[in-house]
C-alpha cells in the first residue's frame, strides 16, 4: 500500500467593527472557494476540501474561519506544488493568518504558517510572508 499523507488546517480572516465590510469579505472568500476545481477535475486543492460557517451565531462570531482537510498519496514528494497552489489561493482571499498541518507516515508532522505583514491580506496585495515550523513526531516504518 502506498504511503498516505493527511493535510489539514485553517485560514483566518480578521475581525472588523464594520459589519458590511466583514460580510463583503466573507462573500468574496466563499466565491473564491466555490471557483476551485471540483468533482473529477484533479487539483491539489478542490472546493470539497474547504468549508466555512456562513451566518453569525452559527459558528461565526467575529472572525471567518475557513477550515480544510484532505488525504493524499505521498503528497510530501510534490509538496512544493501543493504550496504553490495554496499560496495562489491565499493571494485571492481576505485573511490574516493560515496554518497547514502535513502528517506523513514516513517523515512525521510538519506545520506551516502564513501571516500577513500588516495583520490582514486582501486580494489586491502581492507578496506573502511565510514562516515554517517543522515538528517530527516520528514516522511509521512499514
Amino acid at each position: 500500500m502506498e504511503s498516505e499523507s493527511i493535510v489539514y488546517g485553517c485560514i483566518r480572516d480578521w475581525p472588523s467593527d464594520q459589519a458590511a465590510e466583514s460580510r463583503l469579505r466573507r462573500a468574496i472568500n466563499r466565491q473564491v472557494l466555490s471557483e476551485l476545481p471540483g468533482g473529477d477535475e484533479w487539483s491539489f486543492l478542490g472546493r470539497e476540501m474547504f468549508a466555512c460557517c456562513q451566518q453569525p451565531g452559527e459558528g461565526l462570531y467575529q472572525t471567518q474561519v475557513i477550515h480544510f482537510g484532505a488525504s493524499y498519496r505521498a503528497v510530501e514528494y510534490e509538496w512544493s506544488l501543493w504550496v504553490e497552489q495554496f499560496e495562489a489561493l491565499l493571494k485571492r482571499l481576505y485573511w490574516a493568518s493560515a496554518v497547514v498541518h502535513l502528517e506523513t507516515e514516513l517523515n512525521g508532522t510538519h506545520t506551516f504558517r502564513w501571516e500577513s505583514d500588516n495583520g490582514c491580506h486582501s486580494p489586491q496585495e502581492g507578496e506573502l510572508r511565510v514562516r515554517c515550523a517543522w515538528e517530527r513526531e516520528g514516522g511509521l516504518r512499514g
